[in-house]
């Protein structure tokens, strides 16, 4: 990890493209908190309260996003004809942000529940299956810091990645397939249930969110690559640096080792 900080120092993972979509994100974020905050009436049934909803509607949509772009990727990845590093690196960095948003959507929907429900947490099915979400891919992240071929390792990483991205449909569709105390679509419905102000705020989030997504994403995939750069010249690096140190470096046997070889050799020529 430390040759990995030593060549973000002296590369870094930020361009013209981050920069950009980095500035666009931090006007988004302004004009959706002012939108939310100011703009936006209160809810007639929920008060203060419904201004959660410009923040974890569209958390939770950043990580079924996330978790379906890693899916997509190791399945690019499994077929032979577009097998490629590339695919892999974007699984890791999707899952990764991913986790992210899933604890933000958890978190989120915790501090919405406690006023509503009046309990911070209840073993409802969306809640259930959202945290269930969470674990799974925590171990799939797990799961790509284990050793061996880096081949093997991202077959194996992949297949989990799909296995585990099957949750995300079943999650979606918790509300609409039992009976639950979270609320059901709000937009996607023949009659929605805001507008006016509140609708257009709502709308403007899923872009804010998805602004940031993008700009997490092209980090953290540029991380990936340093991170693959390390692992297949790490070795080297390390050699020609305690090189320049004046340092010994041997492949085998320690120098100690070879001079009591070399002489118990002649003593034993000498006998």
């Amino acid at each position: 990890m430390v040759m990995v900080r030593r060549m973000l120092e002296y590369r870094g993972t930020g361009d013209r493209v981050t920069r950009i979509l980095g500035l666009v994100t931090l006007v988004l974020v302004a004009v959706t908190a002012w939108l939310g905050l100011v703009v936006s009436p209160p809810d007639k049934v929920q008060g203060q309260l419904v201004r959660l909803i410009y923040v974890h509607p569209a958390a939770a949509t950043a990580c079924y996003v996330g978790f379906g772009l890693c899916a997509f990727a190791s399945l690019a990845y499994l077929w032979p004809r577009t097998r490629s590093r590339r695919w892999d690196r974007l699984a890791a960095a999707s899952a990764e942000i991913g986790v992210v948003f899933c604890i933000l959507t958890l978190v989120t929907g915790s501090i919405w529940g406690r006023p509503a429900w009046g309990v911070w947490w209840t073993w409802d099915a969306r809640l259930t299956l959202t945290a269930l979400l969470l674990a799974v891919f925590l171990g799939y992240l797990a799961l790509r810091r284990t050793g061996g071929d880096p081949d093997s390792r991202a077959k194996r990483c992949a297949v989990v990645a799909v296995v585990c991205a099957l949750l995300v449909p079943v999650d979606h569709e918790a509300t609409t397939w039992w009976q639950t105390l979270h609320q059901g679509n709000t937009i996607l419905r023949p009659n929605p249930l805001i507008h006016g102000w509140q609708l257009l705020t709502m709308l403007i989030s899923f872009v804010t969110y998805g602004f940031l997504f993008a700009w997490l994403l092209v980090h953290r995939y540029r991380v990936e690559v340093l991170e693959d750069r390390f692992e297949d010249e790490g070795y080297e690096v390390a050699i020609a640096e305690r090189r320049a140190e004046g340092g010994v470096v041997t492949i085998g046997p320690s120098p100690v080792l070879s001079e009591s070889l070399s002489v118990s050799t002649q003593k034993a020529g000498q006998s």
